[in-house]
């Protein structure tokens, strides 16, 4: 096998092992994010919660503590999730 090839395949099973994750924070009450939060900070949970991942909780413990360091659409997003899950929690 080649560097590239390696490289690749790695590259690859790191983005699979990022969209579980956010697929099993979407289905989990406690950590219920949108598609589109998905969608946009996926580049943020590699680029600054890699070692995290495929802690779920830990992941998510990451990105909000890495707040300050997202790209503004991720920022923007789960601002907006984590404070529809506030309200709900709060009823």
């Amino acid at each position: 096998m080649t560097a590239s090839f390696t490289r690749t395949f790695r590259q690859a099973g790191l983005v699979l092992a990022v969209a579980v994750s956010f697929s099993a924070l979407s289905s989990s009450a406690s950590f219920a994010f949108s598609a589109e939060a998905q969608q946009m900070c996926t580049g943020d949970a590699f680029r600054l919660c890699s070692s995290e991942i495929p802690d779920i909780p830990a992941i998510t413990a990451c990105m909000v503590k890495q707040r300050s360091k997202l790209s503004a659409g991720c920022r923007t997003v789960m601002d907006r999730d984590l404070a529809e899950q506030a309200k709900v929690a709060a009823k």
